[in-house]
């Protein structure tokens, strides 16, 4: 993509609403624009962040065996009321009537649907487990919105829901989506931390949520220092084991860590000092085992191996991808802006050209970036009339993982800079040996 036919629309001045690094980064890069408080339109930067966090989560809920679909936003009161929800949820909740006069709410989750969506078709314990998942816009109604997107009043959800004939096969699908999260935001280059939670609004006996230690964190978390070293499954791990998923859950839960809803003082002093971590954290993930807290009400029910109804056993999953584009930046930033892991980088690659309109630079670069493009490596190419100062500032800003800088000086000696904007580093190379790392 060329810069000059890229809606870019850098910010050069702080704006003043904006109390945390990712609010101020996301609106100076340009990838988000407030519309209302909590609401944002999505710019193009920011979508292309957004749609790389999609996929990942897409490829690890299809490899552990969820399956995709897409409910609708608005949904009817009527389902809430069966659950016993409709009244007790608050006023987060949306609440619109139709041209009909018919009660409707902008939905903040889909606990509800889901299981109506699954009463209708699912009849036998033969069609089981199933487990559903869908990436729909939400919307709930906070008092107070703030931090940007970290905590929107709309915002978009993976939330996934599985269906189980008996506790022991709910208890693998929670150990499932346990070790699919660890998949997920590890491939982010994240390190989350499953801590035990309160289970809210959505209810039930089992919670995890999904902690990354970030200074800017919303709240206190607890947890031993062994987790930080702890690596992620491996894409092969046998889903389908109940062994090995016990495993992975057994691992994870077996050291300390709490949210401070849950925090148990008395316990954590028992770890020793050198292996205390006491720190803010950002939830990016949170999953429920609930059992039959919406089945039973809503009459959701299979005939079991022995001719018998037996009601579903259920569980929630929720990974919040534009909440995780905020996490993302708060862990990965220096004070010239953003610096995205590879994995969900807008682009890979930020192209500078230092003197537009020299005939060599301009060959060159069109040179580099058409092969690029071939090699189907993501690459922003700033081919403006600008001076190189603030070519460079922007590519930092934005935080692409590579910068290469092609300009009269270094092609005299038939080399081109390549910047590794984590690392720092600077290396001249030729064309060849920069086409050979960028496309490794």
């Amino acid at each position: 993509m060329r810069l000059t036919r890229f809606f870019l629309p850098i910010l050069r001045e702080t704006p003043k609403e904006a109390e945390i690094v990712s609010h101020r980064l996301m609106l100076r890069a340009g990838m988000i624009r407030q519309e209302s408080a909590g609401i944002y339109a999505w710019l193009p930067l920011g979508l292309r962040v957004l749609n790389k966090i999609n996929a990942i989560i897409r490829e690890e809920q299809n490899r552990a065996g969820a399956i995709e679909i897409l409910m609708p936003t608005i949904q009817s009161a009527d389902l809430w009321r069966e659950s016993g929800r409709y009244d007790a949820y608050g006023k987060e909740m949306l609440r619109i009537k139709d041209r009909h006069e018919r009660e409707m709410l902008f939905g903040p989750t889909n606990e509800e649907m889901v299981t109506a969506i699954v009463r209708a078709h699912v009849k036998s314990y033969k069609d089981l487990p199933l487990n559903l998942y869908h990436i729909q816009w939400k919307f709930r109604d906070e008092v107070r919105p703030r931090f940007g997107v970290m905590r929107s009043r709309e915002f978009l959800m993976k939330d996934a829901y599985s269906f189980d004939l008996d506790a022991e096969g709910a208890r693998h699908s929670y150990n499932k989506m346990f070790t699919a999260y660890l998949r997920t935001f590890a491939r982010m280059g994240l390190k989350a931390i499953p801590m035990r939670a309160d289970t809210g609004p959505i209810g039930g006996n089992l919670s995890h949520e999904f902690i990354i230690l970030a200074s800017t964190g919303e709240s206190e978390v607890f947890c031993h220092k062994d987790f930080l070293d702890m690596a992620a499954p491996q894409a092969n791990i046998a889903f389908e084991d109940r062994a090995v998923m016990q495993g992975v859950f057994d691992q994870w839960t077996s050291r300390y860590a709490a949210t401070s809803e849950m925090h148990d003082a008395q316990a954590f002093a028992a770890i020793a000092p050198g292996d205390q971590v006491s720190a803010r954290g950002i939830e990016v993930g949170h999953i429920f085992y609930f059992g039959t807290k919406y089945s039973e009400p809503m009459q959701a029910a299979v005939n079991g191996p022995d001719g018998k109804e037996t009601v579903l056993q259920m569980g929630s999953y929720g990974i919040g991808p534009s909440r995780l584009v905020a996490a993302l930046i708060e862990a990965n930033h220096d004070d010239n802006g953003i610096i995205w892991p590879d994995s969900v980088a807008p682009f890979k690659v930020g192209l500078a050209n230092l003197k537009v309109g020299d005939a060599a630079t301009d060959a060159a670069c069109a040179d580099f970036y058409e092969k690029l493009e071939r090699a189907g490596v993501d690459v922003l190419y700033d081919d403006r009339d600008e001076r190189p100062g603030a070519k460079f500032a922007t590519l930092d800003l934005i935080g692409l993982p590579y910068q290469v800088i092609i300009g009269p000086k270094g092609l005299a000696d038939g080399l081109v800079e390549v910047k590794d904007r984590r690392a720092g580093t600077r290396d001249m190379l030729t064309p060849e040996a920069a086409l050979a790392r960028l496309t490794a």
